[in-house]
Protein backbone atom coordinates (compact mmCIF):
# COMPACT_ATOMS: atom_id res chain seq x y z
CA UNK A 1 0.00 0.00 0.00
CA UNK A 2 1.16 3.31 -0.99
CA UNK A 3 1.89 6.05 2.37
CA UNK A 4 0.10 8.92 2.78
CA UNK A 5 1.71 12.24 0.53
CA UNK A 6 2.35 14.64 2.98
CA UNK A 7 4.92 17.40 4.24
CA UNK A 8 6.31 15.49 6.67
CA UNK A 9 6.74 12.50 3.87
CA UNK A 10 8.09 14.98 1.51
CA UNK A 11 10.96 16.20 4.64
CA UNK A 12 11.91 12.54 5.63
CA UNK A 13 12.37 11.18 1.60
CA UNK A 14 14.27 14.46 1.13
CA UNK A 15 16.95 13.40 4.01
CA UNK A 16 18.15 10.32 1.69
CA UNK A 17 17.63 12.38 -1.53
CA UNK A 18 14.27 11.00 -2.17
CA UNK A 19 15.58 7.58 -2.69
CA UNK A 20 12.32 5.97 -0.72
CA UNK A 21 9.64 6.15 -2.22
CA UNK A 22 6.77 3.60 -2.73
CA UNK A 23 5.42 2.88 -6.27
CA UNK A 24 2.84 5.23 -7.06
CA UNK A 25 0.47 1.72 -8.13
CA UNK A 26 1.13 -2.02 -8.48
CA UNK A 27 1.73 -3.72 -11.68
CA UNK A 28 0.40 -7.14 -11.20
CA UNK A 29 -0.46 -9.88 -13.08
CA UNK A 30 -3.86 -10.10 -14.72
CA UNK A 31 -6.19 -12.62 -12.20
CA UNK A 32 -8.39 -14.89 -14.32
CA UNK A 33 -11.96 -13.72 -13.83
CA UNK A 34 -13.02 -9.81 -12.04
CA UNK A 35 -16.16 -8.81 -10.44
CA UNK A 36 -15.44 -5.84 -13.13
CA UNK A 37 -13.70 -5.15 -16.07
CA UNK A 38 -13.21 -1.12 -16.98
CA UNK A 39 -11.62 -1.21 -20.35
CA UNK A 40 -9.39 1.98 -21.05
CA UNK A 41 -7.16 3.38 -18.26
CA UNK A 42 -7.85 7.45 -18.77
CA UNK A 43 -9.61 9.96 -16.36
CA UNK A 44 -13.06 7.99 -16.92
CA UNK A 45 -12.04 4.80 -16.50
CA UNK A 46 -9.96 5.03 -13.63
CA UNK A 47 -12.31 7.29 -11.91
CA UNK A 48 -14.88 4.89 -12.44
CA UNK A 49 -13.06 1.96 -10.62
CA UNK A 50 -12.26 4.76 -8.03
CA UNK A 51 -15.61 5.53 -7.28
CA UNK A 52 -16.89 1.90 -7.65
CA UNK A 53 -14.08 1.25 -4.84
CA UNK A 54 -15.24 4.01 -2.03
CA UNK A 55 -18.75 4.47 -3.01
CA UNK A 56 -20.04 0.95 -3.33
CA UNK A 57 -17.43 -1.31 -2.00
CA UNK A 58 -16.46 -2.87 -5.32
CA UNK A 59 -12.45 -3.71 -5.93
CA UNK A 60 -12.24 -6.78 -7.36
CA UNK A 61 -11.76 -4.75 -10.45
CA UNK A 62 -9.35 -4.14 -13.33
CA UNK A 63 -8.42 -1.63 -15.34
CA UNK A 64 -7.31 -2.79 -18.74
CA UNK A 65 -4.97 0.12 -20.77
CA UNK A 66 -3.80 -1.02 -24.03
CA UNK A 67 -0.81 1.68 -23.65
CA UNK A 68 0.00 3.41 -20.27
CA UNK A 69 -1.96 5.31 -17.70
CA UNK A 70 -3.62 8.66 -18.66
CA UNK A 71 -1.30 8.20 -22.34
CA UNK A 72 -5.12 8.71 -24.80
CA UNK A 73 -7.28 11.04 -24.23
CA UNK A 74 -6.76 12.31 -20.85
CA UNK A 75 -3.24 13.41 -21.42
CA UNK A 76 -4.50 15.64 -24.92
CA UNK A 77 -7.22 17.37 -23.38
CA UNK A 78 -7.18 21.21 -23.02
CA UNK A 79 -7.19 20.53 -19.05
CA UNK A 80 -10.28 23.26 -18.36
CA UNK A 81 -12.26 22.78 -15.76
CA UNK A 82 -15.68 24.71 -15.81
CA UNK A 83 -19.78 24.28 -15.23
CA UNK A 84 -20.74 27.56 -17.09
CA UNK A 85 -22.97 25.30 -18.99
CA UNK A 86 -26.43 26.68 -20.94
CA UNK A 87 -28.65 23.29 -20.25
CA UNK A 88 -29.86 22.76 -16.62
CA UNK A 89 -28.98 18.82 -17.48
CA UNK A 90 -25.10 19.91 -18.40
CA UNK A 91 -25.14 22.41 -16.09
CA UNK A 92 -25.88 20.41 -12.72
CA UNK A 93 -23.40 17.51 -13.74
CA UNK A 94 -20.66 19.63 -14.50
CA UNK A 95 -21.12 22.14 -11.26
CA UNK A 96 -21.38 18.50 -9.56
CA UNK A 97 -18.23 17.51 -11.21
CA UNK A 98 -16.05 20.76 -10.65
CA UNK A 99 -17.76 20.48 -7.01
CA UNK A 100 -15.36 17.33 -6.66
CA UNK A 101 -12.56 18.83 -8.63
CA UNK A 102 -12.52 21.25 -5.88
CA UNK A 103 -11.46 18.53 -2.58
CA UNK A 104 -9.96 15.80 -5.19
CA UNK A 105 -6.80 16.49 -4.29
CA UNK A 106 -7.68 15.98 -0.51
CA UNK A 107 -9.48 13.14 -1.41
CA UNK A 108 -7.31 11.50 -3.61
CA UNK A 109 -4.43 12.32 -1.08
CA UNK A 110 -2.95 13.35 -4.86
CA UNK A 111 -1.85 16.76 -6.08
CA UNK A 112 -3.74 17.54 -9.08
CA UNK A 113 -2.86 21.06 -9.69
CA UNK A 114 -5.81 22.57 -9.84
CA UNK A 115 -6.23 25.94 -10.27
CA UNK A 116 -9.15 27.90 -9.74
CA UNK A 117 -8.20 31.48 -12.04
CA UNK A 118 -11.79 31.96 -13.95
CA UNK A 119 -12.59 31.06 -17.14
CA UNK A 120 -13.53 33.70 -19.76
CA UNK A 121 -15.61 33.13 -23.00
CA UNK A 122 -14.88 36.53 -25.08
CA UNK A 123 -17.42 38.49 -26.59
CA UNK A 124 -16.09 39.44 -30.49
CA UNK A 125 -19.40 41.43 -31.46
CA UNK A 126 -22.74 41.87 -30.48
CA UNK A 127 -23.98 38.41 -31.18
CA UNK A 128 -21.93 37.02 -29.06
CA UNK A 129 -22.62 39.53 -26.28
CA UNK A 130 -26.03 38.75 -26.86
CA UNK A 131 -25.40 35.12 -26.63
CA UNK A 132 -23.36 35.70 -23.65
CA UNK A 133 -26.26 37.51 -21.96
CA UNK A 134 -28.73 34.24 -22.45
CA UNK A 135 -26.06 32.13 -21.22
CA UNK A 136 -24.93 34.14 -18.03
CA UNK A 137 -28.63 34.58 -17.12
CA UNK A 138 -29.42 31.11 -17.61
CA UNK A 139 -26.49 29.57 -15.91
CA UNK A 140 -27.36 32.16 -12.79
CA UNK A 141 -30.66 30.54 -12.59
CA UNK A 142 -29.10 26.86 -11.86
CA UNK A 143 -27.86 28.98 -9.18
CA UNK A 144 -24.16 28.46 -10.49
CA UNK A 145 -21.52 31.37 -10.56
CA UNK A 146 -21.41 33.30 -13.76
CA UNK A 147 -20.93 37.44 -14.59
CA UNK A 148 -20.40 39.78 -17.94
CA UNK A 149 -17.41 41.68 -17.90
CA UNK A 150 -17.07 44.89 -19.72
CA UNK A 151 -13.91 45.81 -21.90
CA UNK A 152 -12.23 47.66 -19.22
CA UNK A 153 -12.82 44.90 -16.77
CA UNK A 154 -11.59 42.26 -19.42
CA UNK A 155 -8.52 44.26 -19.97
CA UNK A 156 -7.91 45.04 -16.53
CA UNK A 157 -8.19 40.96 -15.62
CA UNK A 158 -5.76 39.83 -18.57
CA UNK A 159 -3.44 42.77 -19.34
CA UNK A 160 -2.10 40.85 -22.27
CA UNK A 161 -4.96 41.00 -24.49
CA UNK A 162 -5.45 43.23 -27.20
CA UNK A 163 -8.48 45.68 -25.97
CA UNK A 164 -8.18 48.45 -28.72
CA UNK A 165 -10.67 49.49 -31.09
CA UNK A 166 -8.10 48.23 -33.79
CA UNK A 167 -7.56 44.41 -33.08
CA UNK A 168 -8.32 42.13 -35.68
CA UNK A 169 -11.28 40.69 -33.55
CA UNK A 170 -12.03 43.09 -31.10
CA UNK A 171 -13.27 42.14 -26.95
CA UNK A 172 -16.72 43.66 -26.78
CA UNK A 173 -16.92 42.14 -23.47
CA UNK A 174 -16.99 38.51 -21.68
CA UNK A 175 -18.46 35.92 -19.26
CA UNK A 176 -16.30 34.76 -16.85
CA UNK A 177 -16.58 31.77 -14.11
CA UNK A 178 -14.21 32.85 -11.14
CA UNK A 179 -14.36 28.87 -9.95
CA UNK A 180 -13.45 28.49 -13.16
CA UNK A 181 -9.98 26.81 -13.72
CA UNK A 182 -7.40 24.07 -14.86
CA UNK A 183 -5.95 21.11 -13.22
CA UNK A 184 -3.13 18.78 -14.30
CA UNK A 185 -4.73 16.30 -16.58
CA UNK A 186 -1.76 13.92 -15.81
CA UNK A 187 -2.39 14.55 -12.04
CA UNK A 188 -6.20 13.62 -12.31
CA UNK A 189 -5.34 10.27 -14.21
CA UNK A 190 -2.12 9.50 -11.80
CA UNK A 191 -4.20 10.20 -8.61
CA UNK A 192 -7.31 8.07 -9.28
CA UNK A 193 -4.93 4.91 -10.56
CA UNK A 194 -2.74 5.47 -7.46
CA UNK A 195 -5.79 5.93 -5.12
CA UNK A 196 -8.40 3.15 -7.07
CA UNK A 197 -4.70 1.23 -6.45
CA UNK A 198 -4.97 1.80 -2.75
CA UNK A 199 -8.43 0.38 -3.00
CA UNK A 200 -7.59 -3.20 -4.52
CA UNK A 201 -8.28 -2.47 -7.97
CA UNK A 202 -5.70 -3.38 -10.21
CA UNK A 203 -4.84 -1.95 -12.97
CA UNK A 204 -3.14 -3.31 -16.22
CA UNK A 205 -0.88 -1.73 -18.36
CA UNK A 206 -0.14 -2.74 -21.91
CA UNK A 207 -2.85 -5.06 -22.11
CA UNK A 208 -5.37 -4.71 -24.83
CA UNK A 209 -8.81 -5.51 -25.41
CA UNK A 210 -9.21 -7.27 -28.78
CA UNK A 211 -12.60 -8.85 -28.65
CA UNK A 212 -15.68 -9.14 -25.88
CA UNK A 213 -16.74 -12.69 -24.67
CA UNK A 214 -20.35 -13.47 -24.93
CA UNK A 215 -22.81 -16.07 -23.59
CA UNK A 216 -25.96 -15.91 -24.76
CA UNK A 217 -26.10 -12.28 -25.09
CA UNK A 218 -24.73 -12.02 -22.13
CA UNK A 219 -21.01 -10.43 -21.34
CA UNK A 220 -18.59 -12.74 -19.87
CA UNK A 221 -15.32 -11.52 -19.97
CA UNK A 222 -12.36 -10.14 -22.63
CA UNK A 223 -9.70 -11.29 -24.72
CA UNK A 224 -7.01 -9.31 -24.50
CA UNK A 225 -3.12 -9.24 -24.98
CA UNK A 226 -2.47 -10.72 -21.96
CA UNK A 227 -5.11 -13.14 -22.37
CA UNK A 228 -8.44 -14.34 -21.11
CA UNK A 229 -9.70 -12.52 -18.67
CA UNK A 230 -13.16 -13.11 -17.12
CA UNK A 231 -15.74 -10.82 -15.38
CA UNK A 232 -19.31 -10.63 -13.52
CA UNK A 233 -19.44 -7.30 -15.72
Amino acid sequence: MSSKYSIFSLARNAINHHRGWQRVWRSPEPKPAYDVIIIGGGGHGLATAYYLAKEHGISNTAVLEKGWIGGGNTGRNTTIIRSNYLWDESARMYDKSLRLYENLSQDLNFNIMLSQRGVLNLAHNLGDLREISRRVNAIRLNGIDSEILDTAQVQAMVPILDCSTNARYPILGASLQRRGGVARHDGVAWGFARAADVRGVDILQNCEVTAILRDGGKVTGVETSCGIIKAGK
